[in-house]
């Protein structure tokens, strides 16, 4: 009898692993089309030829003292709605190199709160297994992938601590 139990236990860890495996995968090669589909806006000449902006108000280099920065958003404003593409994000996230340029670094997937909550959805947005979270200052849902520059706090934590604010 023990070693039946042994065996369906064994059996058990042995799918859960695989099951987070194939997850794992899944969001690799998320991660992997995001990266081709952003590729062409390493030069910030690319990200404003396809309609990114610096948005007045909002175009400072964003920085939290103590835990990390993000850098500078250029924000697609048209695609600013209820729809999500992983391969097009609202805003691309350009952190500043060790001589003041500007280096893609992350992505930003951005849901305006107020249409969202007013279309009777209870949940925040979801994209990549992963809710989005309310920027109540500004009014959004967002989550960003730091998809081009590491972020030891996360791939996908808004706050870089390897980004620095001139």
């Amino acid at each position: 009898m023990n070693r039946k139990i042994l065996i369906f236990a064994l059996t058990i860890v042995g799918l859960a692993a695989l099951t987070v495996t194939a997850a794992l995968a899944a969001g690799q090669s998320d991660l992997a089309k995001i990266r081709s589909a952003t590729a062409q806006y390493h030069r910030l000449e690319g990200a404003t030829s396809a309609g990114y902006v610096k948005v007045p108000g909002l175009d400072h280099c964003f920085n939290n003292p103590g835990v990390g920065a993000m850098g500078f958003h250029y924000i697609q404003i048209t695609s600013l709605d209820l729809i999500l593409d992983p391969e097009k994000p609202e805003a691309m996230v350009y952190a500043p190199g060790p001589n003041g340029q500007l280096q893609l670094g992350a992505v930003e997937y951005i849901v305006p709160a107020e249409p969202w909550d007013k279309a009777g959805n209870i949940d925040p947005p979801v994209l990549l297994g992963r809710s989005l979270h309310l920027n109540k200052e500004l009014g959004v849902y967002v989550l960003h992938a730091w998809i081009w520059k590491n972020n030891p706090a996360g791939m996908y934590e808004d706050w870089n601590p390897k980004v620095t604010c001139p």
